[in-house]
């Protein structure tokens, strides 16, 4: 059998026998290099297996600063390299090919690249991270051009590459004349009329909402599994499962990541998990480097290319990813220990039109503070009940933006996620119903950290609600096909859901800014556009919609048991301004640059997520 620097390190009692053979079991299903294995399968530590090979009289060099000669490495597939952990550099005077390599003595590997470039070769060491990093720079650009304009190019009606079709701009600026017109020669009775109609919407998108929330709560899931089924898994049959991890500057956050990733019960051989890092991050990719206890992923580096956002990177992991059932975390998050293997049971229960099973998304600290406390009720009451509501009424689901759970061959048959939506994961949700397929509900959940500082919740929130915009305009380009897929239902659903949470948000502080202005000044001038029977109406539906917002949120606290956060349901309102702030900065951003990703920072909660247990359902 070839001999690799494993095996050496097994002989010199640095690496178990043990361990040495469940590593080749996994290289022999991934086609890995053994080094590759027991570097991403959490084996080895890259600080100690670097220690052992310089004990060996092997200096490492940076393939980073090294002159490469392009004729070789354009011979070499990037998914071979990556797999196996080398990059040719240059011949030297005497012929030979340099090559450096993360195990320099792999005979193997050695052997099949002598007969790959029919000469001799010369292994040197090198670190795996920066073979990977040079590797996917110089031979990923075809994968990150697919990641950016797959979508566009196999269904272009889906990218929201365009953010306004023509059709769409005529509409708005004939709206917009119109109104001006009407507003010259019919004043008075134009404002009174948007007024009715501005007030009626509001709280018919809030009615729709308490309409969801209700049927939810009152609805069981559907195909709940068990704790017994999830004990009687028997773990030889479960598959592959690809974990997506795009993270961006987030170095301060990869060891709790890890962590958090070591709770998942699941086998360690199945788990195929992907570090998704930017081509310019060096700062987490040296925080892998200096880690020291071992790391369960592989590290991705994605190549740069405009524009720089989640769902980019996300596209390029795929083409390196091996599961038959993917998910996505962020850095940040404590899934439930059993998560995964629940995910299998219910997909293996489930009609195969479902591609896509949403897990609850919740928060580690709640009660942190205000804004944190507003944010945990917000998502109780969406992903506790807005969803099953949804997933009841079979209205589409937009998704959240991790532990939604995919079957991998459908996602890219979808084209997977739009680098051009900034909400990409709520688009491929309406895109899986516009296609005829089903969106499931897991009864499982993931605590985050909830944002608590406010400047850095309206970056979140403001790209958030700029993706919903994306997204209400990507689908209503043809609204009459739309009706013949998700039909009258889904269409009205969506329309409220979608294009109905955007515009309260920038309608609810032109209400409140008229009520302020007659109630308390009585100018006359508002007077004549606001008579007392507009004004009762429209107080109505104002303070009826506020009222039932704040038992929406009330309703929130009790699956969970969160009691202590009922009295904060009645500031909903004041959270409501805060995303008005965010929806007008969200409206601005999609007319100057919507697909500008703005980053939202982690790891600000003095709390830490390790103190948060993740109870099963």
């Amino acid at each position: 059998m070839a001999r690799c620097a494993l095996h050496k390190m097994a002989l010199a009692g640095a690496f178990s026998e043990e361990k040495l053979k469940e590593v080749e079991e996994i290289a022999e299903v991934y086609s890995y290099a053994p080094i590759k294995t027991a570097l991403n399968f959490g084996f080895l530590q890259r600080k100690e297996y670097v220690a052992f090979l310089e004990s060996q009289g092997f200096q490492f060099i940076n393939v980073r600063e090294e002159e490469l000669e392009p004729v070789y490495i354009e011979q070499c597939d990037i998914s071979h390299m990556n797999s196996f952990l080398y990059l040719p550099l240059r011949k030297d005077a005497s012929g030979t090919l340099l090559i450096a390599v993360a195990d320099p003595l792999d005979e193997k590997l050695e052997t099949s690249l002598i007969v790959k470039f029919k000469c001799q070769v010369k292994f040197v060491a090198s670190s795996d991270l920066d073979i990977t990093w040079v590797a996917h720079k110089l031979r990923g650009g075809f994968f990150v051009k697919e990641a950016v304009f797959g979508l566009m190019k196999k269904d272009p009606e889906s990218s929201g590459l365009i953010t306004f079709t023509d059709a769409q701009l005529y509409f708005i600026f004939g709206f917009i004349a119109l109104f001006c017109i009407m507003l010259i020669f019919y004043f008075a009775p134009t404002i009174i009329v948007i007024n009715l109609l501005s007030s009626l919407f509001f709280l018919f998108s809030i009615l729709f909402k308490l309409y969801l929330a209700l049927t939810g709560s009152k609805s069981e899931l559907k195909d709940v599994v068990s704790k017994e089924e999830i004990k009687n898994v028997n773990e030889a049959t479960l598959p592959v499962y690809t974990i997506l991890l795009p993270v961006y500057k987030e170095d301060k956050l990869i060891r709790k990541l890890i962590w958090n990733l070591r709770s998942l019960d699941y086998p360690k051989g199945k788990l195929d998990v992907k570090l998704l890092i930017e081509e310019d991050d060096d700062k987490t990719l040296n925080a892998v480097r200096n880690l020291d206890f071992p790391a369960n992923f592989e590290v991705i580096v994605v190549p740069f290319h405009m524009p720089k956002t989640k769902p980019k990177a996300c596209n390029y992991g795929l083409f390196f990813s091996r599961g038959e059932f993917l998910t996505i975390y962020d850095a940040e998050d404590v899934p439930d220990s059993d998560q995964l293997k629940k995910v299998v049971c219910q997909f293996r229960k489930l009609p195969d039109e479902f591609v896509v099973l949403q897990g609850a998304l919740n928060y580690f600290n709640k009660n942190e503070n205000f804004l944190t406390r507003m944010f945990t009720l917000e998502y109780s009451y969406w992903f506790d009940y807005m969803l099953s509501g949804l997933e009841t009424l079979d209205i589409p689901i937009p998704l959240g933006g991790t532990s939604n759970h995919f079957k991998l061959g459908k996602l890219i048959e979808l084209g997977a996620w739009d680098p051009f939506n900034v909400t990409e994961d709520a688009d491929l949700g309406l895109r899986v119903y516009d296609k005829g397929l089903k969106v499931g509900v897991v009864n499982s959940t993931t605590l985050e950290e909830a944002n608590n500082e406010f400047f850095n919740w309206i970056r979140q929130r403001s790209r958030w609600i700029k993706g919903y915009m994306q997204t209400y305009l990507v689908h209503m380009r043809n609204p009459a096909k739309l009706v013949r897929k998700v039909g009258w239902k889904g269409f009205f659903g969506f329309n409220f859901f979608i294009g109905g949470t955007s515009f309260t948000f920038l309608l609810y502080p032109i209400l409140l800014a008229f009520f302020v202005l007659y109630l308390i000044f009585r100018f006359s001038a508002v007077r004549q556009v606001f008579p007392d029977w507009v004004l009762y109406i429209s107080i109505f539906n104002f303070i009826a919609g506020n009222v039932l917002m704040i038992y929406v949120n009330m309703l929130a606290v009790f699956k969970r048991r969160y009691y202590e956060l009922i009295l904060y349901s009645a500031c909903n309102p004041i959270y409501w301004l805060m995303h008005s702030r965010a929806a007008y900065k969200g409206l601005w951003q999609l007319i100057t640059k919507p697909f500008y990703w703005e980053k939202t920072n982690h790891g600000l909660s003095k709390l830490s997520s390790t103190s948060a247990v993740v109870t099963p359902e």
